[in-house]
């Protein structure tokens, strides 16, 4: 079995991680041969749809691969892919013989991966190796008789958009490193509010977060009575983390603080425990917590022909 379907398959039984209501880490590629160069002779495929939705492929089936290799259905316009820097990818792919599905994120969530040829295979860190965050590809090739028809697309891994209000000196002050990492520093002597705060630190561009999405985020966790950071995604080991919002599956604080927000935004919110952890068995139950949250993604649930959309389980 080659490296791409190898790790196409450990994409698949990977892609049901999520966050759970505590917002623990958890954890969620393929690979192809290089660039085809020019050739009248390989087989036609019509990639279309819109980004953050499945594409649809247009081709005579059987597909057959002429020559292995990628090319790009549209450029992005976002951040530059660097080695060893975390990429976030949607991805669809089929079996060109009869079109059956073999992978689909948009059913469940983005996976995260690094950019490197360990983490991505090969084949499909030299298709990624200078493109932007953005991009859509189409990859093909054969395995083992199996002609392997893949889109990917390149999602942000921080978020990006206007600067709103700073917090005042009554809420925590966040510091991002060069990678959009948070650094959270609570004001010392202050009580905590009683109520919910939501603070947008940074205002995107996208869509609007809605009831029943299934949310992708980047996030930092800080307790307001000591600072100190009792989770986070931003380290090496961690990607994005996914689960659906608004419907009760995480805190009553997310829920509330995060719908109608954007996609591209960071928020800071400000959770007390009566729409935390109150009431429950968790250490956090009577703490104020403290969460700087990147909205990388927010789609529906794509369900098949004969299926319901998969919900995470916390």
């Amino acid at each position: 079995m080659s490296s791409w379907v190898r790790v196409l398959v450990g994409a698949l039984s990977a892609a049901t991680v999520t966050v759970t209501a505590a917002c623990s880490p958890a954890s969620l590629p393929v690979e192809v041969g290089p660039a085809p160069t020019s050739s009248a002779s390989q087989e036609p495929l019509q990639v279309t749809g819109a980004s953050g939705t499945p594409p649809t492929l247009e081709y005579e089936k059987p597909f057959e691969v002429v020559q292995s290799g990628s090319r790009m259905i549209w450029p992005g316009t976002g951040d530059l892919l660097e080695r060893d820097d975390p990429v976030l990818l949607n991805l669809y792919a089929q079996d060109g013989r009869d079109g059956t599905e073999l992978q689909n994120t948009f059913r469940t969530a983005p996976a995260g991966y690094t950019m490197t040829e360990q983490s991505l295979g090969n084949h499909l860190f030299a298709a990624l190796e200078g493109r932007r965050v953005g991009t859509r590809l189409a990859l093909m090739e054969e395995q083992d008789g199996v002609p392997v028809l893949l889109v990917v697309d390149v999602l942000p891994t921080r978020a990006a958009g206007t600067e709103g209000v700073p917090p005042g000196k009554d809420l925590p002050q966040v510091r991002l490193d060069d990678l959009g990492a948070p650094t959270v520093r609570v004001p010392r002597g202050v009580d905590p509010p009683s109520d919910l705060v939501v603070h947008p630190l940074l205002r995107g561009t996208g869509p609007q977060v809605r009831a029943g999405q299934i949310l992708t985020v980047e996030f930092t966790a800080v307790r307001w009575s000591d600072g100190k950071v009792v989770d986070t995604t931003w380290t090496e080991d961690t990607p994005p983390q996914s689960a659906e919002i608004g419907i009760g599956r995480l805190v009553e604080g997310w829920d509330q603080g995060l719908l109608e927000q954007t996609v591209g935004s960071q928020v800071m919110l400000v959770v007390p425990p009566d729409s935390g952890y109150a009431n429950t068995a968790s250490e956090l139950a009577g703490e104020t917590m403290v969460y700087v949250v990147d909205i990388l993604d927010a789609h529906k649930a794509v369900a098949g022909d004969d299926e319901e959309p998969k919900k995470k389980e916390g």
